[in-house]
């Protein structure tokens, strides 16, 4: 199985909450939330791509786009 390369973490402001949900299932700590409680990816070259962050994302905010 050949490893993803990261394209591309999009996170859609409007939709996300601030929960945190994502930045706590993120194994390489990739995410945090900011001064607006909203998430940003901080560390998007540690990405290791395995989208737990868009599958746990309770209101679809969190794209990850890997390279083809």
């Amino acid at each position: 199985m050949e490893k993803l390369k990261l394209k591309e973490i999009a996170i859609n402001r409007d939709w996300c909450k601030g929960c945190g949900i994502c930045v706590h299932f993120c194994p390489k700590n990739v995410l945090e939330t900011d001064d607006m409680e909203k998430v940003v990816a901080v560390r998007p070259e540690d990405c290791i791509c395995c989208k737990l962050c868009e599958l746990r994302c309770p209101d679809l905010a969190i794209e990850v786009y890997t390279e083809e």
